[in-house]
């Protein structure tokens, strides 16, 4: 699957990002609820060290509720790390974050010192309007396409947290596969990047396997197809889909089955688990061995080149 993964500014952001670090006392990472390890940044466990980091599982009345729970049990098992489960239609809710910052740093003194809170996200995960909600007014630039914050923001909350926003990039982890198709269909990934039916042969794959049930009951069949091209091409001829000659049109069906899964039409859907996260790091892992032997293997082969060239001479 071909997918523009670099921004131009993604590394001057993730730069930006580390410099920042030793001046924050906290992080909040916005991630989909239904992508919880897909839409994080790799790089955070590594840059972060014990500093206290919120993670909040946004658009999570989008996500299958007991997987949510899943997910935040897992998450909170690594030190310094809290979870909240928000949605874009409980505003009350948002502002208990400001609770837990001051909650996460006892020490903190909040007549005193300020919080220095730096916030980040991949595109389209809520982030901007969470500030927004947070301060009260609108600040960041909302909206459903993804890349819209283009530069760090310093806004002042009630409470005596200062947020340093950070533009929304997707982060470069490019050894698993699966982290690129599941935010292609959750929206993450401009369109113009990707190609629908293929994110579509992806998802109702999944769907089969994962929500039989709501797949059923949603596009009214009585039988799920193992291949995945005639599921959807199924689907398809259910909605009408169809070019002259009968003819499935693919990308229609794509359009409308991945509309249908980002406004939880189908229904309530997580696309990964934390069991499956831990499976594929351990490929991912299998993957970066691979490559690295690959890399020693065409260095020796140069070495040994140049000491026969060496001889000859």
């Amino acid at each position: 699957m071909a997918i523009n993964w670099y921004p131009g500014h993604m590394h001057k952001a993730s730069k930006e990002m580390k410099k920042m670090i030793p001046e924050v006392d906290l992080i909040i990472e916005v991630l989909d609820a239904r992508i919880p390890f897909s839409s994080e940044n790799p790089m955070l466990a590594e840059i972060r060290g014990d500093k206290p980091c919120i993670k909040v599982l946004s658009k999570s009345d989008l996500a299958d509720p007991e997987l949510t729970r899943q997910w935040q049990d897992y998450l909170e098992q690594e030190k310094n790390v809290k979870t909240i489960a928000l949605t874009t239609q409980q505003p009350e809710r948002m502002r208990e974050i400001v609770d837990l910052c001051r909650k996460m740093l006892p020490a903190k003194d909040s007549s005193v010192k300020n919080i220095q809170a730096m916030i980040m996200g991949i595109p389209n995960v809520g982030k901007s309007t969470l500030i927004n909600t947070l301060a009260g007014r609108q600040i960041a630039k909302t909206g459903n396409e993804p890349a819209v914050t283009k530069m760090q923001q310093r806004i002042k909350l009630e409470g005596g947290i200062v947020l340093h926003d950070t533009p929304g990039v997707l982060w470069p982890n490019l050894e698993n596969r699966h982290g690129g198709y599941r935010l292609a269909i959750t929206g993450a990934i401009k369109e113009t990047a990707i190609s629908n039916d293929d994110i579509a042969i992806y998802a109702v794959d999944y769907l089969r396997r994962a929500y039989p049930d709501l797949l059923k009951q949603r596009y009214d069949l009585d039988a799920l197809p193992e291949d995945e091209i005639k599921l959807l091409e199924l689907i398809g001829a259910k909605r009408g889909c169809l070019r002259s000659g009968g003819m499935v049109d693919l990308d229609r069906t794509a359009k409308i089955l991945l509309t249908e899964f980002r406004s939880a039409t189908i229904g309530n859907i997580s696309l990964e688990t934390p069991e499956m996260m831990e499976q594929e790091i351990i490929e991912m892992l299998h993957i970066r061995e691979q490559k690295q032997a690959k890399k020693l293997a065409r260095k020796n082969k140069r070495h040994s080149s140049r000491q026969n060239n060496e001889q000859i001479e």
